[in-house]
């Protein structure tokens, strides 16, 4: 059993819970301009384009996929404006097959990885090309390819896989390791926690990456946790830790690029907590407005980070406004253009629904499919057969 130095006392002396204060890695100024001290990530004029430009297709993709689900073309989506540096940036810092367990919020990491706007218009409009063959909502990626796990809809289910998933990595000797993103609310659930305990008993290379955002849907993070956020969490379970400005992913790039290499060469779990803010509503079923100010959206509006970077592109000399309008364009036509195309292909076949996890289908499986086609046949003008693909059977 691993025991700290003992510290003897003949007193009591209690230990305050709120008695720790994390400091928050800074690199970026608000106005792009870097801290005189600061500590740079391992970063480039190619690597920061490539990052800017996963951020501007990222934000047209929010943009017109919002618009789509209120124009009844999609069910459901959720977006990540104000949060694309904690994902885009921490991506940026690890190996191409380094694991990424996402939560739901998380996209930037597939686009920056290759993933093209045609996989997410197929994975929306859940058609026979999306790679998850329509069984899942809107905005549930995922790509073995692209070493990203398809995301569940279920609070932090991704946590302990991910826990497992770097145990394997361990047990198999990769230079690899997992990076697991959650939000602050997600941090409630046990699964948090046993992921947690598992990760520092059994030393895997896990890098656990809390979004706080402040809310966990409509509930502020005040009426969460009394602790300084989750940070102190990581302390409790014997796990290093470090906050960061999740709004500079300069900061966000550096803490993760630090991280993994003590994931990789010590086996070590980490957990980083990135303060953050969700600009936008946590999904299309929710109204901010009414558990939230104006007041407060405008003041974290003015720490966009995606306009932080943009500034500190353009001190540098590696961009111009010319390119900004150029490329905003470009990405919400390549948006608009993959979606019309993406909403006329046809839905998979309602027989693939039970594939790819036995090698024989079990007769329950089968029996509930039999009974959905002679529901299909019956009710006919709720299921046009234009809209599926030799599923009638």
């Amino acid at each position: 059993m691993n025991q700290s130095k003992e510290i003897v006392t003949h007193v009591p002396q209690f230990v305050r819970g709120d008695a720790i204060t994390f400091p928050v890695l800074k690199i970026l100024k608000g106005d792009g301009t870097l801290y005189p001290d600061a500590s740079l990530p391992k970063i480039n004029r190619e690597k920061a384009l490539k990052i800017y430009d996963a951020f501007l297709f990222i934000r047209a993709l929010d943009e017109r996929m919002l618009a789509a689900q209120r124009q009844g073309r999609i069910s459901f989506y959720m977006t990540s404006t104000g949060e694309e540096a904690t994902h885009i940036g921490s991506a940026a810092a690890l190996k191409d097959d380094d694991m990424i367990m996402a939560q739901y919020r998380e996209p930037g990491p597939l686009y920056y990885r290759g993933f093209t706007a045609a996989d997410f218009m197929n994975q929306l409009f859940s058609n026979e090309r999306d790679l998850g063959k329509g069984r899942q909502m809107p905005v549930h990626y995922g790509s073995h390819e692209l070493h990203y796990m398809t995301i569940s809809s279920p609070l932090a289910t991704q946590i302990p896989q991910a826990t497992g998933y770097a145990y394997a990595q361990k047990l198999e000797g990769k230079k690899q390791c997992t990076l697991c993103f959650f939000g602050e609310g997600a941090a409630s659930e046990g699964d948090f926690h046993a992921a947690m305990n598992m990760a520092t008993v059994f030393r895997v290379p896990v890098i656990f990456f809390c979004r706080n955002n402040h809310y966990a849907i409509s509930t502020p993070s005040e009426q969460q946790f009394a602790a300084d956020g989750v940070a102190p969490r990581g302390v409790g379970y014997g796990m290093t830790t470090i906050r960061v400005d999740g709004n500079d992913v300069l900061a966000v790039m550096k803490a993760t690029e630090d991280a993994r290499k003590r994931a990789v060469s010590k086996n070590e779990p980490i957990l980083i907590e990135a303060m953050t803010y969700r600009l936008g509503a946590h999904s299309t079923s929710d109204d901010p407005s009414g558990y939230r100010s104006r007041k407060e959206e405008n003041t974290w509006k003015k720490k966009d980070p995606v306009l932080r970077m943009k500034q500190w592109l353009l001190a540098k000399g590696w961009w111009d406004e010319q390119q900004e309008q150029k490329v905003q364009e470009t990405k919400r036509q390549e948006v608009m253009g993959e979606m019309k195309k993406a909403e006329k292909v046809p839905m998979p076949a309602l027989t693939e629904m039970i594939t790819d996890v036995y090698e024989t289908p079990p007769w329950h499986l089968q029996e509930q499919l039999d009974e959905l086609k002679q529901h299909v046949r019956k009710y006919p003008e709720h299921y046009p057969k234009s809209s599926w693909r030799e599923n009638h059977g």
